[in-house]
């Protein structure tokens, strides 16, 4: 077998890989040449076959194990942990080699001086206070170049609704007027066509759930004109949350967008057993023509911070003002009747059960005591209501408390996983001393559990929900796919020990079976370890 003459060398050759090349189909062993960052050759059963093998500077003995697409995290919360971060070994040694960020309509663009001070504090819980970092950006353009500095994996970035609504309107609990529409509308244009890939909402988070479904359907308008999506945290994951998912899928259909929603989960007692309602929902739109993907993580806790349990009309007007509230006694108690009688908006219309609310981080030391621990612990520990102690940790905490909600059910997770418009997300949330694992254990996780271990997934399934089908959502046609001409974004596991390191109780602990991670061609991850490579980038919008 005779090497390729040396003209045609590649950088690097993967040989003997078993591909799965991120379309669902059948794996096959092939012998894989990068050059310049993509892919430039796949010579399928090279050494069987006896055929010319390519030449290369550098050749991996990729023997026993699997070659694939980078891995897509189609939901993170790395917005401020790229920049500041340069290992990022919480994602890159999963595989991941794009994350999709600016979640939940809260993110740090664009912005005004005013706004991004209060988009600082209102999601300190998500990326912490930031002052790590130089904030020398103020629209979205300006952010992707400041990520086109250097990052540990791709990125591309969705325009927050709530922060385009804090800018334009405020934090009001009011319809736009026509102006503030129009210029939100101007807002989303300049960030789409500056290269943001979509729109994303928080409707259970303040401002964006001020939005009505009229002013979001005006917005969705535009996010369709320049080939985007729109990804909503849609209005509730508890009670009614069958209907929230609806009122998002009409939406989306009014405006001609396609629509990807946020980890589409089916929580609290209430949707116990539910998945294949919202799934036969989801088929209903699919087969009437609508364009629709959504994303989970493999797990059952969910993760917030613990303002964001509060009803919408504790929080109008910003974080300076939930405080105020907070510190007034008559109004405390009217916040606590609506969380644990009512339900409140924020808590998904569910009434919050304490017992269930469990403190993974805060920004005072002087709380640290709470962490690992549910409210109801806490409150036990110290004679006190649930109330007394989650007020505490709001007003000491000055809202930075994060929390991870023991609300969901195994059954729905499997069942929506195996759909097929299912993406992988991780939720990631970085923060916090006892953060949820799903942000350094997503990916693994679904390869060592749900395919390996449960047999929900097949392999080639799998790694489509996880490259091929996020890659076609975000419309990249040179990524996701392991193919001639393509990125070399591409990660080497052994499906036989690939596994999450992180557990609730160690969180960050690195995953194992993942040896070798590529980004644009060169390795982020070399046998088992981070190297100082950042070949990273802001992916942005293809145009129409």
């Amino acid at each position: 077998m005779d090497p390729v003459e040396p003209a045609d060398r590649a950088d690097l050759v993967i040989r003997d890989a078993d591909v799965v090349d991120g379309t669902g189909a059948p794996s096959y062993r092939a012998d894989v040449a990068v050059r310049d960052g993509r892919i430039v050759s796949v010579v399928k059963e090279a050494a069987a076959a006896g055929c010319r093998r390519p030449w290369a500077r550098r050749t991996v003995d990729a023997e026993g194990l699997v070659l694939a697409p980078g891995f897509i995290d189609m939901h993170a919360h790395s917005d401020l942990a790229l920049l500041r971060d340069p290992d990022h070994s919480a994602k890159a040694a999963q595989g991941v080699t794009l994350e999709v960020i600016g979640q939940d309509g809260l993110s740090y663009a664009p912005v005004d001086d005013r706004t991004l001070a209060e988009v600082r504090r209102a999601i300190t819980g998500w990326n912490g206070h930031g002052d790590d970092v130089d904030f020398d950006w103020r629209s979205v353009g300006e952010y992707l170049d400041r990520l086109d500095g250097g990052i540990a994996v791709n990125a591309a970035y969705l325009i927050p609704q709530g922060t385009v609504r804090a800018l334009a309107v405020g934090w009001e609990d009011r319809p736009a007027t026509p102006a503030e529409l129009d210029r939100m509308r101007r807002l989303v244009a300049e960030g789409l066509a500056q290269g943001a890939v979509g729109l994303s909402s928080g409707l259970t988070y303040t401002p964006g759930m001020y939005a009505r479904d009229a002013e979001l359907t005006e917005l969705c308008r535009v996010v369709a004109r320049y080939g985007g999506y729109y990804c909503p945290h849609h209005r509730s994951y508890g009670a009614g949350a069958l209907e929230a998912y609806a009122e998002m899928v009409a939406l989306a259909r009014e405006a001609g967008c396609p629509l990807h929603l946020a980890h589409a989960t089916m929580n609290f007692g209430p949707n116990k057993g539910r998945a294949p309602e919202l799934l036969a929902l989801l088929d209903e739109a699919l087969a009437a023509g609508a364009d629709i993907t959504l994303d989970t993580y493999p797990y059952t806790p969910g993760c917030t911070t613990l303002v964001a349990l509060l009803p919408s009309w504790a929080s109008e007007g910003g974080p300076e003002r939930v405080l105020a509230r907070l510190a007034d006694e008559d109004t405390a108690e009217r916040v606590r009747h609506h969380l644990e009688v009512t339900g409140a908006d924020g808590c998904h219309g569910v009434p919050v059960e304490w017992e269930t609310i469990e403190v993974s981080g805060v920004t005072a030391p002087a709380l640290a005591g709470h962490v690992g621990r549910t409210v109801a612990e806490s409150a036990a520990r110290r004679g006190e209501s649930p109330w007394a102690v989650a007020r505490r940790l709001l007003v000491e905490d000055r809202l930075g408390t994060t929390i991870l909600q023991h609300v969901g059910h195994e059954e729905n997770v499997r069942a929506i996983m195996r759909h097929r418009v299912h993406t992988g997300g991780s939720d990631g949330i970085l923060q916090g001393t006892k953060p949820h694992p799903r942000a350094h254990g997503t990916f693994p996780h679904y390869l060592g559990r749900y395919v390996r271990e449960l047999g929900v997934l097949s392999l080639e399934e799998c790694v489509a929900h996880l490259t091929g089908r996020p890659a076609a959502r975000l419309r990249l046609p040179d990524r996701g796919v392991v193919r001639e001409g393509h990125r070399a974004d591409l990660v080497l596991f052994d499906p036989a020990t690939v596994a999450a390191g992180s557990t609730f109780d160690r969180p960050r602990a690195l995953p194992t079976g993942i040896p070798h991670v590529l980004v644009d061609g060169r390795f982020v991850i070399e046998d088992g370890r981070r190297t100082d490579v950042l070949a990273g980038r802001a992916v942005r919008r293809t145009p129409v």
